[in-house]
C-alpha cells in the first residue's frame, strides 16, 4: 500500500487543524437481501503501524479481513463504530439514503465525537461536522479502508446468523448477492423477511412467502 496515497486526506485535515478525523463506509449496498452495515473508523495522526495493513475491504483475502478486525478489537486505544439501516428502511427511502443513515448511526455510536468525518461517495446532510466526499474513497484513504473493512466484517457476520434461521438460501457464501443459487431459492421458496421488496427481482413481480418449516 503507498501509505502517502492513502493518508493525503487525512494530512489535510489534521494540517487545518482537525485532530479526530473519522472515516465512513458502507458494506451491503447491492445485496437483495440483508441490511447495509456502515463503519466509522477515527484516525489519529497517531497511530500503530499494523493499520497500514487495510485495504478497500473487497480487495482483502476473508482471512485478511478477520485478522485485521480482531487487532482493532484487541486495542483499546482505537475507536471505531458501526451502523446499520435495516431492510424495511431500505424499502421504504431507498438504498442511497439507508447507506447515509447507517453512517450517521455510526458516527452517534463512536465513544469519542470527531472533528472531520471522510466519506465514501456521498454527503451527509443529518451532520454538522465538518466533512470531504471521496470517490472511490475505500482505495484512496486510510481511514476509509478500515471504516469498509468494520463495516463488511459485522455485515457478513449478520448474514451468516441469518443463514442459520434461513439456509436455502446460501446467505453464509453469497452474503444476500443475487447469485444463481440464491435466485433459485428464491423462485422455489419466495422471499424472507430479510428480501428487499424494492430491489430486482423482487420489485418485479410479486413473491409468495413459503415458510421452509
Amino acid at each position: 500500500m503507498d501509505s502517502a496515497l492513502h493518508l493525503q486526506y487525512e494530512n489535510k485535515a489534521w494540517e487545518e487543524g482537525y485532530e479526530k478525523v473519522c472515516g465512513l463506509d458502507e458494506a451491503g449496498r447491492g445485496p437483495i437481501a440483508g441490511p447495509v452495515v456502515a463503519g466509522a473508523f477515527l484516525l489519529f495522526p497517531h497511530y500503530p503501524s499494523f493499520l497500514l495493513e487495510a485495504d478497500d475491504s473487497k480487495k482483502l483475502s476473508e482471512i485478511t479481513r478477520q485478522r485485521i478486525f480482531s487487532l482493532l478489537r484487541e486495542s483499546d486505544d482505537l475507536v471505531w463504530g458501526t451502523g446499520i439501516a435495516t431492510v424495511e428502511e431500505i424499502d421504504q427511502i431507498n438504498i442511497y439514503q439507508a447507506s447515509c443513515l447507517a453512517m450517521q448511526r455510526a458516527v452517534s455510536n463512536l465513544q469519542v465525537r470527531p472533528d472531520y468525518l471522510i466519506v465514501d461517495a456521498v454527503c451527509l446532510k443529518e451532520t454538522n461536522i465538518p466533512q470531504c466526499s471521496v470517490t472511490r474513497g475505500d482505495q484512496t484513504c486510510l481511514s476509509i479502508a478500515l471504516a469498509s473493512v468494520v463495516a463488511k466484517v459485522m455485515r457478513d457476520d449478520i448474514m451468516k446468523k441469518l443463514a442459520e434461521e434461513y439456509p436455502a438460501y446460501g446467505w453464509e457464501k453469497n452474503k444476500g448477492y443475487p447469485t444463481a443459487a440464491h435466485l433459485d431459492a428464491l423462485e422455489k421458496y419466495g422471499p424472507t423477511p430479510y428480501h428487499r421488496r424494492s430491489f430486482y427481482p423482487l420489485k418485479k413481480r410479486p413473491f409468495s412467502f413459503k415458510p421452509l418449516r
